[in-house]
């Protein structure tokens, strides 16, 4: 992506506006990052033609804000580190983190199987599938997104009775949502309270996360911002069954990025949230040069931009990949580049953080555009804090 100097005149055709705080950086010699960080947002928004834009960054637990764009082009509301984003799913990292969460705290066991929540379903080859592999996609072969035809929990639950796997669970890689939602359903479900409620009520405040939600409030609307999906139409999230669990968080840079940073370690959280956290970490599975944690996916670092594209591309979503299983797990690492994306008809979201690096980064638009034009703004950014 060809990125082009402009004058802040230029820049303000945009409604740019960046809110800095302290940020320690690896040497005032060179370019200044808020330069780069501009001039970067700027050539993404052009490109695909984005409303809103809102970028966080991490570093040693300092927090740096850059907020480009209106939140909606009808009322022209300005982005603001406190936006309400669709992240799509990234809302998986949480459905992750909650049942790391119940197990940390004896209420299931990632080696357990879905007919012990489920009795529905025990004796099923659904009931075959540890919940470890519905939270590394290697349940057997799911599709991309529940089917259609089922509308409610009942018709969900026939679904997974009569489901047949396409491969054994543990042999091959498949992203899906109806597994990582299963994981989520049945979290809830050893946590005694409904998904939303456990998350709403228990992890976001747990992780000092003060505006994030699965339904946004009424109080809350004006901060919501207004999706615009490849043809520039307005629209927003119309969730299905499972839709709270893989991809229903709405959320802001400015509270992603408390998430960040309590997977970094440097925000303050409860000793057994910040076990939760850490256990996503882990390795269980190799596919390629992407190593799948709970959710997670991890890259050795230092990673080359090709390989960190080519892990977020198409294929890595809508293919099944033979995966080779880690045993024992391989323990969370500091020298890894650890991300996530996540997109909704009318929003896109990228999450990456290095540990190693005390490094994190939330890109958050209102417009759907590619997986490798966010990895690419994201990697630049980091990048130019080992200038």
């Amino acid at each position: 992506m060809r990125l082009i100097r402009l004058p802040c005149a230029a820049l303000l055709a945009l409604t740019c506006a960046a809110s800095f705080a302290p940020l320690t950086v690896a040497s005032t010699a060179r370019p200044a990052l808020d330069e780069v960080v501009q001039e970067a947002a700027q050539a993404l928004m052009q490109q695909y033609n984005i409303p809103g834009l809102a970028i966080g960054l991490s570093v040693d637990g300092q927090q740096r804000f850059y907020n480009f764009g209106v939140a909606s082009r009808d009322t022209q509301r300005k982005v603001s580190s406190d936006t309400l984003f669709e992240v799509g799913s990234i809302s998986k990292t949480f459905t992750a983190t909650l049942a790391s969460y119940a197990q940390v705290n004896g209420r299931l066991s990632l080696a357990d199987h879905p007919g012990k929540y489920l009795p529905q379903l025990a004796g099923s080859p659904f009931d075959q599938v540890s919940l470890l592999n519905l939270a590394t996609h290697t349940a057997g072969g799911f599709p991309l997104q529940v089917p259609d035809q089922v509308q409610d929990n009942q018709q969900l639950l026939e679904y997974f009775k009569a489901w047949q796997p396409s491969y054994a669970p543990g042999a091959k890689r498949t992203y899906a949502n109806p597994s990582i939602g299963a994981l989520g359903m049945i979290t809830a479900i050893s946590m005694k309270v409904p998904y939303a409620q456990a998350l709403e009520g228990q992890l976001f405040p747990g992780l000092g996360m003060t505006n994030s939600y699965i339904n946004v409030p009424a109080s809350k609307q004006a901060l919501y911002a207004q999706g615009y999906n490849k043809q520039d139409a307005p629209v927003r999230l119309n969730s299905g069954v499972l839709g709270d669990e893989a991809y229903g968080v709405k959320t802001s840079a400015g509270d992603l990025l408390k998430f960040v940073d309590a997977n970094l370690g440097v925000a303050k959280v409860e000793p057994n949230w910040r076990s939760a956290l850490l256990e996503t970490h882990k390795g269980y599975f190799q596919v390629g040069a992407m190593t799948q944690d709970l959710i997670w996916e991890q890259y050795d670092y230092p990673v080359a931009l090709d390989t960190l594209i080519e892990g977020n591309g198409d294929k890595m979503i809508y293919d099944s990949h033979a995966v080779t299983a880690i045993d024992p797990p391989q323990p969370p690492k500091a020298a890894a580049w650890i991300n996530k994306t996540g997109s909704t008809g009318g929003f896109s979201a990228y999450v990456a953080f290095v540990p190693e690096k005390k490094q994190g980064i939330v890109v958050l638009a209102n417009k759907s555009y590619p997986n490798e034009a966010r990895v690419r703004l994201a990697y630049r950014i980091l990048g130019e804090l080992e200038r």
